[in-house]
């Protein structure tokens, strides 16, 4: 295999950092028992946060940036995968402590990977990315609550992000009544063409959130945190559960006890960084399944590795519809 590969490195020198497109070797490599030609990668919220250095996502320096990879396995010690197996990683600290998705080649540990559905392509793979596959866990979460369609409307927060875009989806295709929030008037068709029933103004979500408001719906997928969250909760219904995956409104929650024991109502935390395998892997087989392709479709642009730097700083500006795919190879 050829030595030399392209790669988005981030430096850091004092308090400055830098990120540039560059080219390295298989030395630069960290330790993995499994090398993977990486073919797609994708651009997440926390990439963004990553590459701009906006917020303390990356632990060391210099580091290949990129929360998602999907590519074909070139070497493998590890007895589970064989050369040009199909695999997906998400989360486990790639990006972050370990070497990431933009970079033609990537070395990671086996138990990190996923073999691919056989009817999910790598670019299929990452226009889902880590976003898809926590909206995923997301509805999986609400399922396991006893969420069900004939319940009541479910609020998906963000909506015309990547998180969102899917959740959207996937509700819809399960017959559940969505009711999406998005900052972006613009995109209610868009959001409908997805399944949206319902489009209604973030401002509804950011206003000071009284400890219990009106009913409204019986469970939630939030990507966005802070106030957003509080007032989700404040109006969802008796029993029902909103499924918290996000922060880009922030960490706080100006929230009260009283949906928990006036309304019993559950917050459902969704981790997809150490999520166990089990669950991931029933996640990639719902997505093969659940998701509608034309739909993924719709929702997903392509670009290349040298964008990913000026798309970093759009998806933080709220700038990016749906998913965006990163064409490595």
């Amino acid at each position: 295999m050829a030595d030399k590969f392209r790669a988005l490195l981030v430096t850091k020198d004092g308090n400055r950092q830098s990120v540039a497109v560059t080219e390295l070797t298989d030395a630069d490599l960290m330790e993995g028992d499994v090398t993977v030609a990486v073919e797609h990668s994708t651009v997440n919220y926390k990439d963004g946060l990553a590459i701009t250095g906006k917020g303390p996502i990356i632990r060391k320096f210099p580091l290949i940036p990129g929360i998602d990879l999907a590519g074909r396995v070139l070497r493998s010690e590890d007895s589970r995968f064989q050369v040009g197996d199909r695999v997906v990683l998400n989360g486990y600290g790639l990006g972050e402590a370990h070497h990431g998705g933009y970079a033609e080649r990537a070395q990671v540990r086996g138990d990190w990977l996923i073999r691919l559905p056989e009817n999910i392509s790598t670019a299929n793979a990452m226009a889902i990315g880590t976003a898809g596959y926590t909206a995923m866990l997301a509805v999986m979460a609400l399922e396991r609550h006893g969420i069900k369609p004939d319940g009541g409307a479910i609020l998906v927060t963000g909506a015309a992000g990547g998180v969102g875009s899917v959740a959207v989806a996937l509700l819809a295709k399960h017959g559940y009544q969505v009711i999406a929030s998005t900052g972006r008037p613009q995109e209610a068709d868009y959001l409908k063409t997805l399944g949206a029933a319902e489009v209604i103004d973030r401002a509804q979500l950011t206003v000071p959130p009284k400890p219990l408001a009106k009913e409204r719906w019986a469970g939630g997928i939030d990507s966005v945190g802070s106030t957003t969250l509080a007032n989700a909760l404040s109006m969802t219904k008796y029993g029902g559960a909103i499924a918290a995956c996000g922060l880009a409104a922030g960490m706080d929650l100006p929230s009260s006890v009283a949906p928990f024991i006036l309304r019993g109502v559950s917050l459902l935390g969704i981790d997809s960084v150490q999520c166990p395998q089990n669950r991931r892997q029933e996640a990639w087989r719902r997505l093969d399944f659940d998701l509608d392709r034309g739909k993924l479709e719709a929702i997903t642009t392509q670009i290349g590795l040298a964008e990913v730097i000026g798309t970093a700083e759009s998806i933080l500006d709220g700038k990016v519809r749906g998913r965006i795919v990163v064409k490595v190879q």
